[in-house]
């Protein structure tokens, strides 16, 4: 058997590390002495399964936890599709529109996915440990605020109460005190910040008003836009535009939204959120509608948005 193909990989293995400054020898010798990689090591599996930890005896809690972890973990998969998109030096519609597929996908995933939390607890037990969970809230989700900041204009997630005074030339600390989601974490006659807004804000703020900056110019409308004119009118591009945007805005927050209703509104407890916000206002997208390209769906559409559900 010939050992050219061999030589061809030590040739392409040298040319990797002199591109870099390495010795090559070097780099193999550390090749002979690794260990082989196990599944375990390589997904950190021990890890991962250590992270779950109870506050509380009651069984159920168990799979609370476990699913907000898994749903942080398609989150940070989603992140990772769009920031492919954001930094993609030339893009193309195929590439656009994969990308933008896979992130539908996650999010269907995620849909479906809340027959775990509605079915998969019982009501008493969520009831009861909830209570430890307070003023903790999913509203503290930080990745799912960055998706929603790389998705659209800034303006786009601004309350509809302040639109019209907020512009590109807004400062994004101003802005930033007028997202939808400040009015669920703020007394509407004082203003005044509730605990769960506050601990929100001291966490994550800094790292949003970044966020924010770096994506106002390379989110996934913004991309959109730049992509020649005949592949926006693109009928196959559009549709998944428009599935992306109703999937998150709309079908998955209704899948969240009927979930929190079915312990919320048991008829056992007190019926407010763990963060205490009014949390059926700020769900419901009837109310805030939240919609991320706006321009692709028709006014009826837009003036109709979730009042049907």
């Amino acid at each position: 058997m010939s050992d050219q193909p061999y030589k061809n990989i030590i040739s392409a293995i040298e040319e990797k590390y002199n591109a870099i400054d390495q010795d090559t020898d070097d780099h193999l010798m550390g090749l002979l002495y690794s260990k082989p990689i196990t599944y375990w090591d390589y997904i950190q599996t021990d890890a991962l399964l250590s992270l779950q930890i109870q506050r509380t005896t009651l069984p159920d809690e168990m799979v609370f936890i476990a699913y907000h972890q898994i749903n942080e973990l398609i989150f940070k998969m989603i992140l990772w599709e769009i920031q492919q998109i954001a930094d993609k030096e030339t893009l193309t519609i195929d590439f656009f529109e994969s990308k933008l597929m896979r992130i539908s996908r996650y999010f269907d995933m995620l849909t479906t996915s809340f027959n775990i939390m509605r079915e998969g607890m019982e009501v008493e037990q969520y009831m009861k440990f909830r209570y430890t969970l307070m003023p903790a809230s999913g509203f503290q989700s930080a990745q799912y605020r960055l998706i929603e900041f790389a998705s659209t204009e800034l303006i786009n997630l601004i309350d509809y109460r302040f639109r019209s005074s907020i512009d590109r030339n807004t400062p994004f600390t101003h802005a930033f005190e007028h997202l939808y989601w400040q009015a669920a974490g703020k007394d509407h006659k004082t203003g005044k910040k509730s605990t769960l807004l506050v601990n929100f804000e001291a966490r994550y703020k800094k790292d949003f008003l970044n966020f924010m900056e770096t994506y106002n110019s390379k989110n996934l409308w913004t991309r959109f836009k730049e992509l020649p004119k005949k592949d926006q009118e693109s009928e196959k591009i559009i549709n998944a535009m428009r599935h992306y945007d109703y999937t998150v805005n709309v079908t998955w927050v209704m899948a969240h939204y009927n979930a929190a209703k079915h312990y919320i509104d048991s008829g056992i407890g007190d019926g407010e959120a763990t963060g205490g916000s009014d949390w059926k206002k700020y769900m419901h997208p009837k109310y805030q509608k939240r919609i991320f390209f706006p321009e692709l769906w028709s006014s009826i559409e837009l003036e109709n948005w979730g009042n049907n559900l």
